[in-house]
């Protein structure tokens, strides 16, 4: 199974992605785990990473396509790999379909978890986490005991104007990949509201 996995910052991305990869037995390949790998193995591409990075700048998207093909060519990915966090942009995009066109890598889906931005802004300002445990509880869907419920944490970027932040941003630079992989016939979407039994269920539906 070679996929994309794309969807809205605070969506339930990380639960689903963790539970795909254990069931087709792949790979998560994000971009930044990708980088450091990269730039700690010394690969090429990792140093022209590295480069960028300690000098502050955005890595250029040919040098992220160039770790992602040399991610590509390592054996725990003949079976399969699911790519998350990129592509972000069209550009991005037609250039990864370029490099993998002439890799002759074939992709398989490209999965859409969809939620409201409503219900995403209350899942995401809801969050609170123990700094004893790092258990991650909700006020409203999955409320902590009453007797650590003072020590708990609301992170700093887990704010209603941090998250609508993200969206916009989810929204106006990556959202617009989806009619791009549509087009491909790649595209399947799911719908990210309910339980993660519920999700894993509607994706799994998606995936036949």
């Amino acid at each position: 199974m070679r996929m994309i996995f794309i969807g809205p910052p605070g969506a339930g991305k990380g639960t689903q992605a963790a539970r795909l990869v254990n069931q087709f037995t792949i790979p998560h390949i994000s971009t930044g785990d990708m980088f450091r790998a990269a730039v700690k193995a010394g690969t090429p591409m990792g140093q022209e990473a590295d480069r960028y990075m300690k000098a502050g700048q955005l890595v250029p998207d040919e040098v992220t396509i160039g770790l992602v093909r040399e991610r590509f060519a390592e054996p725990d990915t003949q079976a399969g790999f699911m790519l998350d966090g990129f592509p972000r942009t069209v550009p991005q995009a037609e250039a990864l379909a370029e490099a993998l066109k002439t890799d002759g890598v074939n992709l398989d889906v490209v999965l859409l978890l969809e939620v409201p931005d409503e219900l995403i802004v209350e899942r995401i300002i809801g969050r609170r986490s123990d700094p004893e445990t790092g258990a991650i509880y909700h006020l409203t869907f999955n409320p902590p005991p009453a007797e650590i419920a003072d020590r708990l944490v609301h992170r700093k970027d887990d704010t209603e104007d941090a998250v609508r932040s993200r969206l916009e941003a989810y929204h106006k630079m990556t959202a617009p990949i989806i009619p791009f992989y549509e087009s491909l016939g790649l595209l399947k979407r799911v719908n990210g509201v309910g339980t993660p039994d519920e999700v894993t269920a509607a994706i799994n539906e998606a995936l036949k």
